[in-house]
């Protein structure tokens, strides 16, 4: 999973960035201090992974890992080239969800690109010029059908399709909040769609503002209206705060956090948000040699599952050796122990893996 962290200039965005992954991007006051797009590779954090190697003790240790990608800050015109629009946009392509960092506090210290703090203006800036690239592509591929409808009427819904997404364009509106069948949104994204994306609106606060009533929270509040109105998921953090956890080990960080009034903190709480925008789930395999987690789409068949592991895999598959976390566990981790009860399962070829499910692949060389 690749995320891109975008925003306008001075909203935080590297800031989040480096605290999230470590990666030492530069963070400075002033506008486009990212030029170069910046990756940083993270940890999936997942208990049930941590309790298999305590079981185990395995030589190898394997979470599942995703990408972030600190992508330079956009201006207005960027879909013209203004700024550092157009490799902007190019970045923003090449990942699977958007985390749009938005500036929600107040520091007369950092300085706005427009002078003031105002959610909904920076959201529609950058909405807008996604908008306007998207709007390009619709007209070529608009023009594109129109022709091959005149030669076969097939294509005649598609082109009608197209024409309806291009009203809600210029409406102002993002792919991603049209209404369409499946059918249709899988000839729509056959566009690479900017605004077709998903979304993590990121409210970047002030500590005071963080753990203060968020509901009176002007700010907030307006992120959470512009999410909710884009099928978008939101939530509230804090760069500051997530640059001070970054330091700390894993038991200062708890501390810290429980002080708070937090159980997770902000990496954890976007990796659960990305991976349920993209319908992502993890199932474990565990022994002596390795315990490792495979990041897969919900509802994927036991075989093309066992392919993550290796084509061969998919290609000889038998069955799958399938115990649930939960029942694992139940069980005092032992797979012996597990089996006598009955709650391991051989399941086949249209078994859809379960977030959490263990499982042992058999098949043929």
């Amino acid at each position: 999973m690749k995320l891109g962290m975008v925003g306008l200039p001075n909203v935080g965005k590297s800031t989040l960035f480096n605290a999230l992954t470590n990666a030492g991007a530069e963070s400075t006051n002033y506008p486009f201090c990212t030029i170069d797009k910046n990756v940083g590779i993270v940890s999936v954090p997942d208990a049930r992974l941590e309790k298999l190697a305590e079981i185990y003790q395995p030589k190898k240790f394997t979470p599942a890992t995703l990408q972030f990608v600190d992508i330079a800050g956009l201006v207005k015109g960027a879909s013209k080239g203004e700024g550092l629009g157009n490799r902007f946009l190019a970045d923003i392509r090449e990942v699977d969800a958007i985390i749009h960092v938005v500036r929600c506090f107040e520091d007369d210290n950092i300085v706005h690109v427009d002078g003031s703090i105002d959610p909904k203006r920076d959201i529609d800036v950058i909405n807008l010029e996604l908008i306007f690239s998207d709007i390009e592509l619709i007209e070529r591929r608009i023009d594109k059908t129109a022709k091959l409808a005149k030669g076969d009427k097939k294509y005649q819904a598609d082109l009608e399709l197209l024409k309806r997404l291009m009203t809600h364009l210029t409406e102002e509106k993002p792919a991603r909040s049209f209404e369409c069948t499946e059918d249709e949104l899988s000839v729509i994204l056959e566009t690479p769609l900017l605004t077709a994306k998903p979304v993590i609106y990121a409210a970047n606060l002030s500590e005071d503002d963080f753990s203060g009533d968020l509901d009176s929270n002007p700010h907030f509040q307006a992120v959470k209206a512009i999410a909710e109105a884009e099928n978008a998921a939101v939530f509230p953090i804090c760069a500051q705060i997530e640059a001070e956890i970054s330091d700390m080990d894993p038991e200062e960080q708890q501390v810290f956090l429980a002080d708070l009034g937090l159980e997770e903190s902000g990496l954890t709480r976007i990796i659960h948000a990305g991976y349920a925008l993209l319908g992502l789930i993890s199932y474990l395999t565990g022994g002596s040699d390795e315990c490792r987690a495979w990041t897969i789409k919900k509802g994927t068949k036991a075989p093309q599952a066992a392919g993550k592991i290796h084509s061969d895999f998919e290609k000889g598959f038998i069955r799958a050796e399938v115990i649930s976390f939960e029942d694992f566990m139940a069980n005092g981790g032992n797979m012996v122990a597990a089996k006598e009860k009955g709650v391991v399962r051989m399941e086949g070829k249209t078994y859809e893996v379960q977030d959490g499910d263990i499982i042992t692949f058999h098949f043929t060389s």
